[in-house]
């Protein structure tokens, strides 16, 4: 593709993002299985998680590439997958036991509403744990949850002061850790794991049951953004089977490791990957998550914690508008152009 045919995958907003992926899906002769939310997005646009088989139904070897699991941080992966199937239509190398499984903004509303969570305020790459049994406790977040969202915004300084201390005795990735780790206590907080699987979690597991039940071996990419470096995209290893690292680095070169701490990223509960292992428990997965850097950690800190603030104590039009635009900007940075 020309740079401008590149540029032309990306979208201002999530109804532009969905009619591209469609169309791209269309154009092709491949059938759209969309499966709507009873919402409406932020310009009023339906909201759907649309899934697309490229490739035949009954094959035994599948490429799984996931976009919008975190809302806002969809665009970017829903411009790869655009670009996926226009290629596909241009170059169709593929061999004949392979099929790829587009499943386009696993969070729909968040995608529109340019938030990072679900309708729930759940983080859904927190929210694929055994609600059975009891959930995962993070107290460090319990710690900080007030000074990560406090009455007023911008914070006060004692409050920021709050949050170095903490840092000075638990390291910055202790800090990311208490933040990231994923939280079940705080329904109205940060990274919040929720209490019951949401409907993201169920839709995306009936899409696996009716789409990859078949596969024999699944590799899968979940596209994110906003850790890392600028541009670079982190390839950080994403299966529960370490038996398959090797053969992931065979295949994805160079890996990175939550567990191992050579990840930007940290390790977190009730990650996507799950459903996978899962629903699809007659395939061997392989799975990396693709993490695009945007912007240095505390300005995407800050613009998260801004719009969570938003959510807890709400704000004025001219405040939520900006606030939404800096969420936007430090996850999904414009070209100079646009």
């Amino acid at each position: 593709m020309h740079d401008r045919q590149v540029i032309g995958l990306f979208s201002s907003h999530y109804a532009e993002a969905r009619s591209k992926f469609i169309r791209a899906a269309t154009d092709r002769g491949l059938a759209v299985d969309s499966r709507p939310l009873e919402l409406r997005g932020a310009r009023g646009e339906v909201l759907a998680l649309d899934v697309v088989l490229d490739g035949p139904a009954d094959a035994s070897c599948m490429l799984l590439v996931l976009s919008g699991v975190h809302g806002v941080e969809g665009f970017s992966g829903s411009a790869i997958q655009t670009g996926m199937l226009r290629l596909g239509g241009e170059a169709g190398v593929r061999p004949d036991d392979t099929a790829i499984l587009h499943v386009h903004a696993v969070n729909p509303y968040g995608f529109s509403h340019l938030r990072r969570v679900t309708q729930e305020n759940v983080d859904l790459n927190r929210n694929f744990v055994d609600f059975a049994r009891p959930l995962p406790v993070n107290a460090g977040y319990a710690e900080i949850h007030d000074l990560l969202l406090p009455p007023d915004w911008p914070p006060q300084s004692e409050v920021e002061d709050g949050l170095a201390r903490y840092r000075e005795q638990h390291g910055a990735r202790g800090l990311q850790r208490a933040i990231g780790l994923g939280q079940h206590a705080h329904a109205d907080g940060m990274f919040f794991g929720g209490v019951e699987p949401t409907w993201s979690n169920r839709t995306l597991r009936s899409v696996l049951r009716r789409h990859a039940a078949q596969a024999r071996e699944i590799a899968s990419i979940d596209v994110h953004t906003g850790l890392g470096p600028y541009g670079v995209g982190e390839r950080i290893f994403a299966s529960f089977d370490d038996g398959v690292l090797e053969r992931a680095r065979r295949w994805w070169g160079d890996l990175t490791s939550v567990h191992t701490g050579s990840s930007a990223s940290i390790p977190i509960t009730g990650p996507v990957q799950t459903a996978i292992a899962e629903e699809c428990t007659q395939a061997q997965h392989v799975g990396i998550c693709l993490e695009f850097g945007t912007w240095p950690g505390e300005r995407v800190t800050q613009a998260l914690r801004a719009e969570h603030w938003l959510h807890r104590h709400g704000g004025g039009d001219a405040e939520r508008s900006a606030i939404k635009h800096e969420l936007k900007a430090a996850l999904y940075p414009a070209p100079p152009h646009r």
